[in-house]
């Protein structure tokens, strides 16, 4: 497990799909919000759920985020886009409702910056969120993110076109230690 000052990232396990998919697959407007297709409906208990892991999938790994304090399933958080050759990823993170607003984006990111600048090797990693996502923003900036540019109504999201902000951090502008201290401690 890869562990924050609050959140731990752990392997996905079976009993935390049901839990991810009720509250963040199925919850339409949150999932049209966090996600690049269309939301519709995944049978319970199908192999097709995009929280179902792929243990071979080389483009992307996923992580069940967990209170430290506890192992309360809090969200999950995924390292996808992974790009080997110009060693570079994209962050991406999901809370459930009852876990917002408690700082523990802010620590995934951090621990998502250790996973991958120093577990994985890479060199740059980049957050793309809606221009109103103020938590997002907020977690990515208080971890050395830059915002890079806005593409303009780029996102469509339950009937409009949104903005999305792109946040980007490189190995060499990345403060270790704030403010998660992320690290891999058991």
């Amino acid at each position: 497990m890869l562990r924050g000052s609050k959140v731990g990232l752990r392997a996905r396990h079976d009993d935390d799909i049901p839990v991810l998919q009720t509250e963040l697959h199925d919850d339409v407007v949150t999932y049209s919000r966090s996600e690049l297709r269309p939301w519709r409906p995944i049978t319970p208990g199908s192999k097709d759920s995009r929280l179902v892991v792929d243990d071979n999938e080389q483009g992307h790994v996923s992580f069940s985020v967990v209170e430290l304090d506890g192992g309360t399933l809090v969200g999950n958080a995924t390292l996808w886009g992974i790009d080997l050759h110009n060693r570079s990823a994209h962050i991406g993170l999901g809370l459930r409702p009852s876990a917002r607003g408690k700082g523990y984006g802010t620590d995934v990111v951090a621990v998502m910056c250790h996973y991958g600048f120093i577990v994985r090797g890479l060199q740059r990693l980049q957050i793309e969120t809606l221009s109103d996502n103020a938590a997002m923003l907020r977690s990515a900036e208080r971890n050395g993110f830059v915002r890079e540019g806005v593409l303009r109504s780029s996102a469509w999201v339950m009937g409009e076109f949104l903005d999305d902000v792109v946040l980007g951090l490189l190995v060499q502008e990345w403060k270790r230690d704030p403010p998660g201290k992320a690290d891999a401690r058991p």
